[in-house]
């Protein structure tokens, strides 16, 4: 099996545990810190609020059952269906969608090749 990363994110006194490829959790965070950056420049009223990522790790042991771990891609298409929902047709959100929809295009290929591996 391919090595995992976990991304933590965090929304008010929420936490939620993204499972990621190792080689794309880092991209996931750094398009966290991008989409915080350019957010307040949209000015669509229903522009959503985001989590922050706060960490990082490779191993994840859950104490509390109350937690689990989210699929990056099942992620990273809700944020993408998010976005794409923004009633807006600014620079900044044409931009960060394609950056939500590069990262999406590379994790459907990831698990895809995973898939044709156990065949």
């Amino acid at each position: 099996m391919s090595k995992m990363r976990y991304v933590i994110l965090r929304m008010q006194d929420q936490l939620h545990f993204v499972e990621m490829p190792a080689d794309y959790a880092y991209q996931l965070s750094a398009l966290n810190r991008r989409l915080h950056k350019e957010i307040d420049k949209l000015t669509a009223s229903n522009v959503p609020m985001l989590p922050y990522a706060v960490a990082e790790c490779e191993e994840l042991d859950f104490v509390d059952p109350q937690y689990s771990t989210i699929s990056g891609l099942d992620y990273i298409n809700e944020l993408e269906r998010t976005f794409a929902s923004i009633n807006e047709q600014s620079y900044p959100l044409i931009s960060l969608l394609t950056e939500i929809r590069a990262l999406q295009a590379q994790l459907e290929q990831w698990y895809e090749e995973l898939e044709d591996s156990f065949r």
